[in-house]
Protein backbone atom coordinates (compact mmCIF):
# COMPACT_ATOMS: atom_id res chain seq x y z
CA UNK A 1 0.00 0.00 0.00
CA UNK A 2 1.47 3.40 -0.83
CA UNK A 3 1.90 5.83 1.80
CA UNK A 4 -0.74 8.09 2.68
CA UNK A 5 1.51 11.34 1.44
CA UNK A 6 2.69 9.76 -1.66
CA UNK A 7 1.21 11.55 -4.69
CA UNK A 8 0.28 8.82 -6.90
CA UNK A 9 -0.14 9.39 -11.03
CA UNK A 10 -3.89 8.96 -12.69
CA UNK A 11 -2.54 6.19 -14.98
CA UNK A 12 -4.55 6.40 -18.43
CA UNK A 13 -1.84 4.68 -21.17
CA UNK A 14 1.21 3.80 -21.67
CA UNK A 15 2.85 4.11 -25.25
CA UNK A 16 6.38 3.32 -25.61
CA UNK A 17 9.44 3.78 -28.47
CA UNK A 18 8.34 6.68 -29.93
CA UNK A 19 10.70 8.60 -32.09
CA UNK A 20 10.45 12.36 -32.95
CA UNK A 21 7.27 12.83 -31.58
CA UNK A 22 6.99 13.92 -27.83
CA UNK A 23 10.38 15.23 -27.50
CA UNK A 24 13.95 14.08 -28.28
CA UNK A 25 15.16 10.69 -28.84
CA UNK A 26 13.13 7.45 -28.05
CA UNK A 27 10.44 8.40 -25.41
CA UNK A 28 7.81 7.19 -23.47
CA UNK A 29 4.30 8.74 -23.73
CA UNK A 30 2.54 8.50 -20.10
CA UNK A 31 -0.90 9.56 -20.51
CA UNK A 32 -2.90 10.90 -17.57
CA UNK A 33 -6.06 11.36 -17.02
CA UNK A 34 -8.62 14.90 -16.49
CA UNK A 35 -8.29 18.06 -18.54
CA UNK A 36 -9.52 21.48 -18.01
CA UNK A 37 -10.25 22.39 -21.69
CA UNK A 38 -13.06 20.84 -23.69
CA UNK A 39 -11.20 20.94 -27.15
CA UNK A 40 -13.97 20.13 -30.04
CA UNK A 41 -11.61 17.61 -31.49
CA UNK A 42 -10.05 15.77 -28.42
CA UNK A 43 -7.88 12.27 -29.48
CA UNK A 44 -8.68 11.31 -26.54
CA UNK A 45 -12.12 12.29 -25.42
CA UNK A 46 -13.57 9.37 -25.26
CA UNK A 47 -10.76 8.28 -22.67
CA UNK A 48 -11.19 11.16 -20.90
CA UNK A 49 -15.32 10.77 -20.00
CA UNK A 50 -14.94 7.42 -19.03
CA UNK A 51 -12.63 8.67 -16.57
CA UNK A 52 -10.94 5.41 -15.64
CA UNK A 53 -7.67 5.23 -14.69
CA UNK A 54 -4.94 3.34 -12.49
CA UNK A 55 -3.65 5.51 -9.56
CA UNK A 56 0.38 4.73 -9.87
CA UNK A 57 3.02 6.04 -7.79
CA UNK A 58 6.34 7.17 -8.75
CA UNK A 59 7.74 3.64 -8.34
CA UNK A 60 5.07 1.60 -9.65
CA UNK A 61 5.84 3.78 -12.85
CA UNK A 62 9.40 3.97 -12.91
CA UNK A 63 9.52 -0.02 -12.67
CA UNK A 64 7.05 0.09 -16.17
CA UNK A 65 9.21 2.18 -17.90
CA UNK A 66 12.71 1.26 -16.60
CA UNK A 67 12.94 -2.06 -19.33
CA UNK A 68 13.87 0.95 -21.87
CA UNK A 69 16.66 2.58 -19.96
CA UNK A 70 19.45 1.66 -22.39
CA UNK A 71 17.06 3.89 -25.22
CA UNK A 72 17.05 6.65 -23.41
CA UNK A 73 20.39 6.88 -22.71
CA UNK A 74 21.63 6.50 -25.97
CA UNK A 75 19.34 9.23 -27.64
CA UNK A 76 18.58 11.50 -25.41
CA UNK A 77 14.78 10.44 -24.56
CA UNK A 78 13.16 9.23 -21.57
CA UNK A 79 9.09 10.68 -20.22
CA UNK A 80 7.26 12.48 -21.94
CA UNK A 81 3.83 12.97 -19.56
CA UNK A 82 0.62 13.93 -21.82
CA UNK A 83 -2.59 13.52 -21.01
CA UNK A 84 -5.26 15.16 -20.55
CA UNK A 85 -3.21 17.61 -19.17
CA UNK A 86 0.09 16.71 -17.59
CA UNK A 87 0.52 19.72 -15.83
CA UNK A 88 -2.44 18.59 -13.05
CA UNK A 89 0.46 16.12 -12.07
CA UNK A 90 2.92 18.31 -11.31
CA UNK A 91 3.02 17.40 -8.16
CA UNK A 92 4.32 13.86 -9.32
CA UNK A 93 7.60 14.69 -11.25
CA UNK A 94 9.35 15.56 -8.72
CA UNK A 95 8.98 12.31 -7.00
CA UNK A 96 9.39 10.33 -10.22
CA UNK A 97 13.20 12.17 -11.00
CA UNK A 98 14.38 11.23 -7.37
CA UNK A 99 13.49 7.14 -8.42
CA UNK A 100 14.69 7.84 -12.45
CA UNK A 101 17.60 10.40 -12.07
CA UNK A 102 19.17 12.92 -14.40
CA UNK A 103 20.22 10.09 -17.37
CA UNK A 104 16.28 10.25 -18.24
CA UNK A 105 14.99 13.50 -20.38
CA UNK A 106 11.45 14.51 -18.63
CA UNK A 107 8.93 16.04 -21.01
CA UNK A 108 5.68 17.82 -20.42
CA UNK A 109 2.93 18.38 -23.00
CA UNK A 110 0.92 20.94 -21.52
CA UNK A 111 -2.09 23.31 -22.78
CA UNK A 112 -0.91 25.45 -19.79
CA UNK A 113 -4.12 26.12 -18.98
CA UNK A 114 -3.92 25.29 -15.38
CA UNK A 115 -2.85 27.49 -12.40
CA UNK A 116 -0.06 29.41 -12.15
CA UNK A 117 1.69 27.35 -9.14
CA UNK A 118 1.30 23.76 -11.09
CA UNK A 119 3.46 25.34 -13.61
CA UNK A 120 5.97 26.92 -11.01
CA UNK A 121 6.55 23.64 -9.63
CA UNK A 122 6.55 21.73 -12.94
CA UNK A 123 9.49 23.99 -14.24
CA UNK A 124 11.59 22.98 -11.32
CA UNK A 125 11.80 19.12 -12.67
CA UNK A 126 10.60 18.85 -16.42
CA UNK A 127 13.35 19.49 -18.69
CA UNK A 128 11.09 20.49 -22.00
CA UNK A 129 7.56 21.52 -22.42
CA UNK A 130 5.98 20.79 -25.56
CA UNK A 131 2.91 23.58 -25.63
CA UNK A 132 -0.27 23.04 -27.14
CA UNK A 133 -1.27 26.42 -28.12
CA UNK A 134 -4.23 26.33 -30.28
CA UNK A 135 -4.54 29.30 -31.51
CA UNK A 136 -3.62 33.27 -29.98
CA UNK A 137 -6.70 34.62 -30.80
CA UNK A 138 -9.00 35.11 -27.45
CA UNK A 139 -11.70 34.14 -29.59
CA UNK A 140 -10.78 31.07 -31.73
CA UNK A 141 -8.93 29.88 -28.66
CA UNK A 142 -12.25 30.07 -26.47
CA UNK A 143 -14.62 28.60 -29.21
CA UNK A 144 -12.46 25.13 -29.82
CA UNK A 145 -11.52 24.75 -26.45
CA UNK A 146 -13.71 26.97 -24.00
CA UNK A 147 -10.86 28.09 -22.51
CA UNK A 148 -9.04 31.36 -21.88
CA UNK A 149 -6.36 32.27 -23.91
CA UNK A 150 -5.12 34.72 -21.44
CA UNK A 151 -4.18 32.40 -18.80
CA UNK A 152 -2.43 30.00 -21.87
CA UNK A 153 -0.01 33.15 -22.86
CA UNK A 154 0.30 34.54 -19.27
CA UNK A 155 1.67 30.99 -18.37
CA UNK A 156 3.77 30.76 -22.10
CA UNK A 157 5.22 34.74 -20.80
CA UNK A 158 6.47 32.87 -17.47
CA UNK A 159 8.36 30.10 -19.05
CA UNK A 160 10.23 32.04 -21.35
CA UNK A 161 11.22 33.82 -18.58
CA UNK A 162 11.91 30.96 -16.29
CA UNK A 163 12.61 28.06 -18.24
CA UNK A 164 14.29 30.00 -21.33
CA UNK A 165 13.10 29.33 -24.79
CA UNK A 166 15.52 27.24 -25.27
CA UNK A 167 13.27 24.70 -23.14
CA UNK A 168 9.44 25.68 -24.57
CA UNK A 169 8.33 23.88 -27.92
CA UNK A 170 4.72 25.91 -29.03
CA UNK A 171 3.10 23.95 -31.37
CA UNK A 172 0.32 26.24 -33.50
CA UNK A 173 -2.69 23.98 -35.54
CA UNK A 174 -4.36 24.68 -38.33
CA UNK A 175 -7.78 23.68 -37.20
CA UNK A 176 -10.67 23.07 -39.80
CA UNK A 177 -13.49 25.05 -39.36
CA UNK A 178 -11.88 27.22 -36.50
CA UNK A 179 -8.88 29.03 -37.62
CA UNK A 180 -7.52 29.59 -41.36
CA UNK A 181 -3.74 29.41 -42.51
CA UNK A 182 -3.66 33.38 -41.65
CA UNK A 183 -4.83 33.25 -38.55
CA UNK A 184 -2.35 30.05 -37.98
CA UNK A 185 0.52 32.64 -38.99
CA UNK A 186 -0.51 35.76 -36.60
CA UNK A 187 -0.49 33.27 -33.70
CA UNK A 188 3.12 32.77 -35.16
CA UNK A 189 4.11 35.94 -35.28
CA UNK A 190 3.02 36.89 -31.77
CA UNK A 191 4.69 33.93 -30.34
CA UNK A 192 8.08 35.38 -32.15
CA UNK A 193 7.08 38.34 -30.57
CA UNK A 194 6.90 36.67 -26.92
CA UNK A 195 10.15 34.84 -27.06
CA UNK A 196 9.19 31.70 -28.81
CA UNK A 197 12.36 30.29 -30.91
CA UNK A 198 10.91 26.62 -31.31
CA UNK A 199 7.88 26.52 -32.89
CA UNK A 200 5.61 23.35 -34.40
CA UNK A 201 3.01 24.52 -37.21
CA UNK A 202 1.19 21.57 -38.48
CA UNK A 203 -2.47 21.01 -39.74
CA UNK A 204 -5.09 18.83 -37.93
CA UNK A 205 -6.30 16.08 -40.85
CA UNK A 206 -10.08 15.47 -40.28
CA UNK A 207 -11.09 12.08 -40.54
CA UNK A 208 -13.71 11.76 -43.11
CA UNK A 209 -14.61 7.86 -42.79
Amino acid sequence: MPDKQEVLFPLLNISRHRMGIDGRGVTTLVAGASCPLHCQWCINRDILKQNEYEPVSANDLYERVRGDDLYYRATGGGITFGGGESLLQAAFFAPFRDICGDAWRLCAETSLAVPRQLVELAEKTIDEFIVDCKDMDPEIYHAYTGGDQALMEDNLRFLLEKAGPERVVVRVPLIPDFNTEEAQQRSAGRLKELGVTRLDLFSYVRDRS
